[in-house]
């Protein structure tokens, strides 16, 4: 096994240095805290970023994935999971006032760390007022890898028990791509339909992707 010289060991690094001097594999290595025989928290660090096909993927290893990681385990597992959920919390700015949302890319900025990394489509809805700020955000149906079962009626039941004015619908793909299907442009119709019989605003309809997001309503201005 590599020895690494006891000043470039991730938690000294970070003493000396600080945190933006250590790698993803340090700053993995310091939560995992140790290694095996075979190979020290670094090697394990590495096996582990190796097996999530890169840092960003580590939102999509669950804990059963983790552990059969060689090394990880069980406990590592779930403190790797813990540290990835407290990262996502930071991004999640919470204030005392409702967001208010204008254009497309305040939505997309707003659903992005919340819901671009589950493991199946989830298909949710952000319920606005009528000066477009937010009362809620639900979740109304969850799919499979590659799919998601979703239903205008299962939208716009919730927002007419908020008394919505209107509602951005949105979802996740999975692979990471928010290239529309030909199921999300039909339910997009589906939902423009709905909303116009019943008095509520289809504002947008967003897909949200690996650090990227479709919007059918910045398409339609194009």
């Amino acid at each position: 096994m590599l020895r690494v010289p006891v000043v470039d060991r991730p938690r000294e690094k970070l003493e000396r240095a600080g945190v933006d001097a250590l790698g993803d594999n340090e700053l993995l290595a310091l939560v995992i805290g140790a290694g095996t025989r075979a190979g020290g928290a670094l090697t394990v660090a590495h096996d582990v970023i190796a097996a999530a096909d890169g840092l960003a993927g580590l939102w999509r290893l669950g804990l059963e994935d983790l552990a059969r990681v060689p090394g990880i385990g069980a406990s590592r597992a779930a403190r790797v999971v813990a540290a990835v959920e407290l990262g996502r919390r930071t991004l999640i700015r919470e204030t005392p006032d409702r967001p208010r949302f204008l254009t497309p890319e305040d939505a997309a900025h707003y659903l992005m760390p919340r819901y671009r990394d589950c493991v199946v489509e989830r298909l949710g809805v952000m319920l606005l007022d009528q000066k477009h700020r937010l009362m809620r955000t639900i979740v109304v149906s969850t799919g499979t890898l590659d799919a998601t079962l979703a239903h205008p009626r299962d939208v716009f039941r919730v927002a007419v028990a908020a008394a919505a004015a209107s509602v951005v619908v949105f979802h996740n793909h999975p692979s990471g791509d928010p290239t529309p299907s030909a199921f999300d442009r039909l339910l997009t119709r589906r939902l423009e339909i709905a909303g116009e019989a019943i008095g509520i605003e289809l504002s947008d309809h967003i897909i949200l992707g690996d650090g990227h997001y479709f919007s059918f309503k910045e398409e339609s201005k194009r």
